[in-house]
């Protein structure tokens, strides 16, 4: 496993990359009154490759991010076979999180990293309905870690897709109590989900002003998608506050991102702050003729999108 290491020389803040299982960033670590702060979770020995591809750093989900129902797509008149099992029957996350990147540019602070079907595993040019390319990038600069995605279509075939992070905060946030942080959430609605699959309806949040000045993490149990965010000119804004330590973590997102998943994992470490391209299930909703998010590139177009989390 090849491992991408960034620092930041200034700050001592520092990044790890896993270029061959999924270009996943799994390590984001700053330093305040000279003591670390792990912003990231990461399984215990994840850089071995050996562990779940979902369950650590930050995954990158397409050209599928979160559930589709069943393991196949039909699109354009074909079947697909699609990949991911979420224990349910559904195919779950996309291609790219667990094959290897090819990493095109590295340096001190910056590294960039590209999939594309064709090239790096052709067998998924019978998987998809279209050859894809994505190309992340991520960039350390004192206690920010910024990331840029383009997501291009490379064939001569229209190319429908989702994207989405699954990024694994960690809490707290260098305080010593989890039940100190407060998570503050940008969403006026959220996709009733029968059986963890969107069916198109939308409900609002229990409170939104509750939302916005921020939940206990203690009493927060989500594995839901949210919708309806709030944007501040070209980006939403989420949060984690430590008020133990006084630390605070700003996560943004561009307008490409419309929905939001956020999930608590059982071991009560972490807590996921999923900016996403579309709904879960989004084909299956659009087939409906609900507005679910799918997009659609035409030949040679593509798509770029950014995520930036910074330490305060």
């Amino acid at each position: 496993m090849e491992t991408i290491q960034l620092t930041d020389s200034a700050t001592g803040a520092e990044a790890a990359i896993l270029a061959g299982f999924g270009f996943n960033c799994y390590r984001f670590r700053v330093w305040f009154d000279n003591r670390p702060v792990d912003v990231l979770w990461s399984e215990p020995e994840f850089e071995t490759g050996q562990k779940r591809a979902s369950g650590s750093g930050i995954p990158l989900l397409f050209p599928y991010a979160g559930r589709l129902r069943g393991r196949t797509l039909t699109w354009d008149g074909h079947t697909w076979p699609l990949e991911g099992d979420d224990h349910r029957g559904n195919a779950i996350h996309g291609y790219v999180l667990n094959r290897p990147w090819r990493v095109i540019e590295q340096s001190a602070h910056r590294a960039v990293g590209q999939f594309q079907a064709s090239l790096d595993d052709p067998a998924l040019l019978q998987a998809w309905p279209a050859d894809f390319r994505i190309t992340a990038t991520y960039e350390l600069a004192g206690s920010s870690l910024s990331s840029t995605f383009l997501i291009e279509n490379p064939d001569q075939r229209p190319l429908p897709f989702g994207f989405g992070t699954h990024p694994y905060f960690s809490v707290p946030l260098g305080g010593s109590r989890a039940d100190a942080c407060l998570v503050e959430l940008p969403a006026r609605q959220r996709w009733e989900l029968v059986d963890m699959l969107a069916t198109g309806r939308r409900l609002p949040v229990e409170s939104r002003e509750a939302y916005r000045a921020g939940l206990p993490f203690e009493q927060m149990n989500f594995d839901d998608a949210f919708t309806d965010l709030q944007f501040d000119g070209p980006w939403c804004r989420s949060r984690i506050v430590d008020r133990h330590s006084g630390r605070r973590l700003v996560i943004e997102f561009d307008r490409a991102f419309r929905e939001c998943v956020v999930y608590n994992p059982p071991h009560r470490q972490a807590v996921c702050i999923e900016p996403l391209t579309w709904c879960p299930n989004a084909f299956e909703l659009q087939q409906q003729g609900l507005d679910a998010g799918l997009k659609i590139l035409s030949p040679g177009e593509s798509l770029q999108c950014q995520v930036t989390m910074r330490v305060e």
